[in-house]
């Protein structure tokens, strides 16, 4: 279903009314994508994110109890619990407010309950972060109704502890650095050991940012996301036994790991030497981006695909035929998969005027080889979470 911008923060208004009797404070978090740079967040690498025109939508108010009333507008689902009474709830969606809860308690004490409505067009399972807005959204909306005065960095990090900690999921920081970072028309490189970043012009005049849904929904929480995190620190392990100053797959080099790895394991070896090619090719890219060479910034995209898929071993059929199906196209300078694996999307950086006609072809196709309708995106850059002020019922 397509919404107009306005809907979800008019739905929140309403149904807060009628569940609560209250006016709510509405906070935008947005969803990300990610140019290049896949799985080196938790290596210790770099990313280059950006926050996008689909996001998620949360309305929030305190009590005067110690109650936490929760309502997903998409799920059409409640949930009820107390401050002092914060564990898993059985059904996924209120743990990503509720792990955000846990954090904050961690440094400060919350004395009222509070209550929140949600919503959002940002397609689940579609690699695009959904889990890290609300989480964002959850952590700003505290930060501000109980006057925290936490700093957005740092909220950055609550919301990935909650991730890590109180859903099970050992994602790294870029998806929740992106949603609360973003800034319209920027791309982010994050070092994501340092957490500095820069802002980097994307100049999208002449080009589309084009997502393609496999329809294949995956789970970031998935035993393959954490084994892969597991197999790059078995690879760094190896090589501080003889290199103790590398910390990370951010300090290794590929000699590195033909001498103390690959003779030891050679999956470790491929599932390392993916990463330490990808943070070579994202600082690569970056260059290109600041010479304005997008035929040079495309190839790395698909070279980066072509790693994720035959040495990091997260791709699958549906996302290599979609990114077959683009490969050869002259208007398409860039693709690859895109997120944690398994399913989701392919991002594509598409010539403008073709990409009603790209959207057709490759649909087409894609149908008549999986039949499954594939879904496709075209997304803009845009700010990262914040207070949503202007809108109207």
């Amino acid at each position: 279903m397509i919404h107009d911008i306005s809907y979800y923060p008019k739905t929140i208004r309403i149904k807060f009314q009628q569940l609560f009797g209250q006016e709510a404070l509405i906070i935008r978090s947005p969803g990300r994508i990610n140019l290049i740079g896949e799985h080196t967040d938790y290596n210790m690498g770099f990313v280059l994110p950006a926050a996008i025109n689909k996001a998620i939508y949360l309305g929030i108010h305190l009590r005067k109890d110690q109650k936490i009333s929760l309502y997903s507008i998409d799920y059409q689902d409640d949930y009820q619990t107390d401050l002092d009474a914060i564990n898993r709830s059985g059904k996924l969606w209120p743990d990503y407010i509720l792990g955000v809860v846990k954090q904050i308690q961690k440094n400060h004490s919350l004395d009222h309950g509070f209550n929140i409505v949600f919503g959002g067009d940002i397609p689940p399972g579609a690699g695009l972060s959904s889990s890290a807005a609300l989480e964002c959204a959850t952590a700003y909306a505290l930060n501000s109704i109980f006057n925290l005065n936490i700093q957005n960095m740092a909220l950055v990090c609550l919301a990935q502890a909650a991730e890590n900690e109180f859903v099970g999921v050992k994602c790294g920081i870029m998806d929740q650095f992106a949603s609360m970072f973003g800034k319209k028309d920027y791309l982010m490189r994050l070092d994501c050991r340092s957490l500095e970043y820069t802002y980097v012009p994307f100049h999208s005049d002449k080009l589309k940012i084009v997502l393609f849904d496999t329809r294949v929904k995956h789970s970031l929480a998935s035993s393959a996301y954490n084994e892969r995190r597991e197999q790059c620190e078995a690879g760094v392990k190896l090589i501080q036994a003889v290199h103790p100053e590398v910390l990370s797959l951010r300090d290794a080099s590929e000699e590195m790991l033909l001498e103390f790895v690959k003779p030891v394991n050679e999956i470790v070896y491929n599932r390392c030497s993916f990463i330490v090619g990808e943070i070579k090719r994202l600082l690569n890219s970056c260059n290109d981006l600041e010479n304005n060479n997008m035929p040079a910034f495309g190839k790395r995209m698909f070279e980066t695909h072509a790693g994720l898929k035959d040495l990091y071993e997260v791709s699958c059929q549906e996302l290599d035929l979609l990114v077959d199906l683009v490969k050869n196209d002259p208007n398409v300078i860039g693709a690859r998969m895109m997120g944690g694996g398994f399913g989701g999307c392919t991002i594509n950086l598409v010539n403008s005027e073709s990409v009603e006609a790209l959207i057709k072809k490759v649909g087409d196709n894609y149908h008549a080889k999986t039949g499954t309708e594939m879904l496709a995106y075209v997304v803009e850059i845009e700010d990262g979470t914040g207070v949503l002020t202007k809108f109207s019922l």
